[in-house]
C-alpha cells in the first residue's frame, strides 16, 4: 500500500484540467476524450482501492494512507488517507465525475474552459473527502467555490449569474466561520493533524476558549454546505440554474462535503459538544425535512422540485448523524451515497427532458412515456429510489437511519423526532409519485411527438447509475461493511460523554 493512490486519485483530474489550459487548438473531440480519460483513470483507481480496502475488525481504521511534511512552521503536513466513511464517498465522487464528463460530452460552448472548470472541481471535492490535515482539508474546500462559479455563471440558465453569486457568497461566509474554527483548534492543540486531534482529545482538556464556539464556528460552515434550514436558501438557484452536469455533481457529491465536515471534525474532534447539542440539531433535522418536502409539493419547475428535495433528505443525514449511533451513523453515510447517486441521476434525466422537450414547467409536460419511454422508465426508477423504494438503495439508507434515530440514547424523545421524519417520506411519497404522473403519465400531447428519446451513450451512464442504485439496494453490505466500521470508530469516541 506504499503506492499513492490516494494523491493519483485526487490530482489526475487537475492535470487533465492543466493539460486542457495550456493546450491549444484541441478539437473539441480531443477536449472531451482528454476529460473522460482524465475522469475514468481516477474512477478505476477509487474502485481499486474500495476492493482493497481491509474490512477485517482489527484492520487500522485509516488506510492507504500519505504523509508529507508541508509546512513546518505550522506543523502541516500534506496527509491523505482514507476510512470507512471517507471511501464510499471518494468512489462516488469518482464515479459522478466521469458521469458529468459523459452528460457534457455535447457541450459547445467553450468546451475546453468547460471541462477544465468541472476536472478542477472534481479534484477539490476529492481533496476534501481524503485530507487528514485541516489546513490541506480548507485549502481543497475553497477551491471548489472557484470552478462553481464560474460553471453556473457562464454555463447556466435563467439567473445564473445571480445563482452563481450567491452560491459564492453563502459559501464564503460559512468558509469564514470554519477557518475561524480551525484556527481555534489550532491554538488549542498546536496541530492540524485530524486524527491526532480525535484520539488524543486535546480539545476536551484546552484552556484557550470554551468548546461549544469551536463547535458552532465549525458546525456553521458544514451547515451552510449540508444545507441545513435556514441556511438553505442558495440551494434551489443554484441547481435550478447550473447546467446539467454541475447539478449532478452539487447534488451528488459537493453538498456531502457538509454531512462529512460534521463527522469528521464536530463528531470525532469535539463529542462532547456533538452529545450536548444532538437534540437541537435532530430538531433541525425534522424541520428541514418537512420543510423542504412542504416545499417541494408547491414547486413547478422540474429541476427546482429535485432541487427542494435534497434539503429534505439531507434533513435526513442531519438526523443519522447527530442521532450519535452506529447504525444511525452508517445509515447517514450511506445515505449521502445513495442519494448522491438518485438525485444525480434525477438531475441527468431531467436534463435530458430539458434539452430534448425544451420545457421545463410541469404545468406544460405531459404524456411523455409513449414519446421517450427510455428516458420515463429511468427517472420512474430513480423517483421510486428517492422516495425509498424496497430493492433501492434509497430504502435501505432511510431505514438505517430511522432505526438509529429511534434506538438512540443521545436526546430525550428521539422515537418521537423519528416519527416526524418518517412523515417526511410520506410528503416525499407524494411530490415524486405528482411528478412522475404530471411528466410522464396522463393524455399524450401532439406537440411532444418527434420528441428524441434517450441515445446511446446516453443510455450508457443512466443504465450504470440505475445499476448502481439497484446493487445497492439489493446488497447494501456492499457499502455498509466498509461504512461500519468507519462508523464504530468515531462512536466509540462519543461513549464517554
Amino acid at each position: 500500500m506504499s503506492f499513492n493512490y490516494l494523491t493519483l486519485i485526487v490530482f489526475l483530474p487537475l492535470v487533465g484540467a492543466l493539460l486542457l489550459t495550456v493546450m491549444r487548438g484541441l478539437s473539441r473531440r480531443t477536449i472531451r476524450w482528454l476529460g473522460a480519460i482524465f475522469t475514468f483513470i481516477p474512477l478505476a483507481l477509487a474502485v481499486f482501492v474500495f476492493a482493497m480496502f481491509d474490512r477485517a475488525p482489527e484492520a487500522p481504521s485509516f488506510q492507504f494512507e500519505e504523509s508529507l511534511r508541508w509546512i513546518p512552521q505550522f506543523n502541516a503536513y500534506y496527509h491523505l488517507g482514507v476510512d470507512g466513511l471517507s471511501l464510499p464517498l471518494v468512489l462516488l465522487t469518482a464515479f459522478l465525475g466521469f458521469v458529468a464528463v459523459l452528460i457534457s460530452w455535447k457541450t459547445e460552448l467553450r468546451p475546453r474552459e468547460y471541462f477544465a472548470w468541472l476536472l478542477l472541481l472534481e479534484t477539490s471535492i476529492l481533496g476534501v473527502f481524503t485530507s487528514l490535515d485541516l489546513l490541506l482539508f480548507f485549502i481543497f474546500w475553497e477551491i471548489e467555490v472557484v470552478p462553481m462559479y464560474f460553471l453556473i455563471s457562464i454555463w447556466g440558465s435563467g439567473r445564473k449569474e445571480y445563482s452563481a453569486m450567491k452560491y459564492v457568497l453563502y459559501t464564503l461566509a460559512g468558509s469564514a466561520f470554519m477557518l475561524a474554527g480551525i484556527i481555534c483548534v489550532y491554538y488549542a492543540t498546536h496541530s492540524l493533524n485530524m486524527l491526532e486531534i480525535g484520539r488524543s482529545g486535546a480539545l476536551a482538556v484546552q484552556s484557550f476558549m470554551p468548546m461549544t464556539p469551536i463547535f458552532f464556528l465549525l458546525l456553521t460552515g458544514f451547515a451552510v454546505k449540508l444545507p441545513v434550514f435556514p441556511l438553505h436558501t442558495w440551494l434551489p438557484d443554484a441547481h435550478t440554474d447550473a447546467p446539467t452536469a454541475v447539478s449532478v455533481m452539487l447534488a451528488g457529491t459537493l453538498i456531502k462535503m457538509g454531512g462529512y465536515g460534521m463527522i469528521r471534525l464536530c463528531l470525532s474532534m469535539l463529542p462532547l459538544e456533538a452529545a450536548r447539542y444532538s437534540q437541537l440539531l435532530a430538531t433541525l433535522a425534522v424541520i428541514g425535512i418537512l420543510y423542504g418536502a412542504a416545499v417541494t409539493l408547491r414547486q413547478t419547475d422540474i429541476k427546482r422540485l429535485i432541487a427542494y428535495s435534497s434539503i429534505s433528505h439531507m434533513g435526513y443525514v442531519l438526523l443519522g448523524i447527530f442521532a450519535l449511533d452506529q447504525v444511525g451513523l452508517t445509515g447517514a453515510t450511506l445515505q449521502m451515497f445513495s442519494h448522491g447517486v438518485v438525485t444525480g441521476l434525477l438531475f441527468a434525466v431531467a436534463g435530458l427532458v430539458i434539452h430534448n422537450v425544451e420545457e421545463r414547467d410541469l404545468r406544460k409536460l405531459g404524456g411523455l412515456a409513449r414519446q421517450v419511454p427510455v428516458i420515463a422508465v429511468v427517472f420512474t426508477v430513480a423517483g421510486l429510489a428517492s422516495l425509498g423504494l424496497p430493492t433501492t438503495s434509497g430504502f435501505a439508507a432511510e431505514f438505517l437511519i430511522f432505526l438509529g434515530s429511534f434506538l438512540s440514547i443521545a436526546f430525550a424523545g428521539s422515537r418521537v423526532y423519528t416519527l416526524l421524519a418518517i412523515t417526511g417520506v410520506i410528503l416525499g411519497a407524494g411530490y415524486i409519485l405528482w411528478l412522475i404522473q404530471r411528466a410522464f403519465y396522463g393524455p399524450v400531447k401532439q406537440e411532444f411527438d418527434g420528441v428524441r428519446d434517450a441515445d446511446t451513450l446516453e443510455k450508457v451512464y443512466l443504465f450504470a447509475m440505475v445499476a448502481v442504485i439497484m446493487l445497492v439496494g439489493v446488497y447494501p453490505a456492499i457499502l455498509t461493511d466498509v461504512i461500519g466500521a468507519g462508523a464504530a470508530q468515531v462512536i466509540a469516541a462519543l461513549r464517554p460523554a
